[in-house]
């Protein structure tokens, strides 16, 4: 965790947000996925998201759907997610945490899953549907093993909710700034900015917000009013329909994006 919060604070020194960057494990297979993976630390990626496959993404759009179910045809365990960590992790020294959805967690055992997590070098786990209320069990061990607990939160959450969320997680609070799935989009909605800086009246941690980034336009803007700018579906997108590189092409069009070097 603590190369989490340095990584983040020292984007912050340099007067700009950190880029955070999502894939799912085994997509397009184990290998070819943790190669993903380090194209985009090493094009400009400052923290990367490795995704846990499930069956059932109900947060998800389309593309990470489609991405998701690739990695599952493919036979990708958890075991394939703590290996992707470890390798992408030990190639670039770069923090490196899983998103998943609670059920395979809970199901692997979560002491196990944290302590193994922590073994592979991870940072953290970003549990999107983990209610703060039934988090006690995870974050106790998430401490034991210094690994960070990522909260998401929505416009819908109300102001106490965003208080009681962000007083429970570590390295940062994930401000998903979309209602329903996600996905990439043509503008930047101005509920983005709205829920980050209701956010900062109630937490001191980093704030990174997620909200369908497609281009370095768009990491931009959201660079100008978070501290982490999240993308997802746009890089799953481009490894999907092009390849490697193009997505090391994208990864460093964005990374000059939160660098302000889009003119």
């Amino acid at each position: 965790m603590r190369l989490l919060t340095d990584t983040l604070a020292s984007a912050k020194r340099a007067g700009r947000a950190a880029l955070i960057a999502y894939l799912p494990a085994g997509f397009p297979t184990v290998d070819d996925g943790i190669a993903a993976l380090r194209t985009t630390l090493d094009a400009g990626a400052d923290i990367v998201e490795v995704g846990l496959p499930h069956s059932d993404p109900v947060l998800d759009g389309p593309v990470i759907q489609t991405a998701d179910d690739i990695a599952l045809r493919g036979g990708v365990r958890i075991a394939d997610v703590l290996r992707t960590v470890r390798e992408v992790h030990a190639a670039t020294g770069k923090p490196v945490l899983v998103m998943s959805y609670w059920n395979p967690v809970a199901r692997y055992g979560i002491e196990r899953f944290a302590r193994e997590l922590a073994a592979a070098g991870g940072a953290g786990c970003v549990l999107p549907d983990l209610p703060v209320a039934e988090s006690a069990s995870w974050r106790r061990h998430a401490t034991e093993h210094e690994l960070a607990t990522v909260f998401v939160v929505a416009p819908s959450s109300t102001d106490a909710s965003l208080a009681e969320t962000a007083a429970a997680g570590t390295g940062f609070v994930y401000a998903s700034a979309l209602m329903g799935v996600t996905g990439t989009r043509e503008s930047v909605d101005e509920a983005a900015a709205v829920l980050v800086r209701r956010l900062r009246t109630v937490t001191e941690l980093p704030v990174c917000a997620g909200m369908g980034v497609a281009d370095a336009g768009q990491a931009a803007e959201v660079a100008g009013f978070a501290d982490g700018v999240i993308v997802g579906s746009a890089l799953v997108e481009k490894l999907l329909d092009e390849g490697t590189t193009a997505l090391e092409r994208l990864t460093a069009r964005l990374a000059a994006g939160v660098r302000g070097r889009t003119a």
